[in-house]
């Protein structure tokens, strides 16, 4: 495990195409490509939610697949679920305040204080993580440190994804390839809004396994550290 300082070991888990997309077209249900997981990469998955203290996803997500975020398929507790959005932008009525476990919403100082309240109301636990924006590195520490989080999985959108990799919170990636191509120039694709303008700014990983989980090929990889 890398260096953590205060925060959970954070492993990104997605299905994405053979061109790196994770859905049909931008604003598409990831659940549309998710069908065409083989039965063994759902068992995956649900393993790697079981093994996890909490999972997070961005808000943008919980608003189009409006998920509950629970282990299914495999024996084990449901994680902690954390979604961080500065302005508190979750419906009160979504599956993600379900009662299956606890569900932390981040926000920043600038979150609707009613809005809150009607979470809080539906079982939320509220954050306030930053003044603007939410702070994902203090986020992190928060979880540590408060709720005793020591393995947290990302299932994010292509921002969230994009913002963890920039703050370096990402240890490992799971990849769950599936045989399609997408293509299309405005679907969102793993990560989004680095700005690479040499190839010393990439992110580097290594492969630490590959294996096929049913027909979907399974990746893992390591994060390099570069600072």
């Amino acid at each position: 495990m890398s260096d953590h300082h205060n925060r959970p070991h954070i492993t990104l888990v997605s299905e994405v195409t053979i061109d790196g997309k994770l859905t049909v077209t931008r604003g598409a249900s990831s659940k549309l490509l998710m069908q065409f997981m083989s039965h063994e990469a759902e068992v995956l998955l649900h393993q790697i939610r079981a093994d996890s203290d909490a999972i997070m996803v961005g808000a943008n997500t919980i608003r189009i697949d409006n998920s509950f975020l629970t282990v299914r398929h495999v024996p084990g507790k449901n994680p902690i679920r954390v979604i961080p959005t500065s302005k508190a932008d979750i419906s009160p009525d979504a599956n993600i305040l379900s009662p299956d476990a606890p569900t932390i919403i981040a926000v920043s100082s600038l979150a609707d204080k009613e809005k809150c309240s009607e979470l809080v109301q539906k079982g939320a636990h509220i954050e306030i993580c930053g003044e603007q924006s939410v702070n994902l590195s203090a986020l992190m520490r928060l979880l540590y440190e408060k709720y005793a989080v020591k393995s947290l999985m990302i299932e994010g959108g292509s921002t969230l994804n994009g913002y963890m990799f920039q703050e370096g919170l990402i240890d490992e990636l799971v990849l769950i390839h599936l045989p399609f191509i997408a293509g299309g120039e405005d679907t969102p694709s793993l990560v989004t809004g680095l700005h690479p303008r040499d190839v010393t700014d990439l992110l580097k990983l290594e492969l630490i396994t590959q294996y096929l989980a049913g027909d979907n090929l399974i990746t893992k990889w390591r994060v390099k550290r570069t600072r």
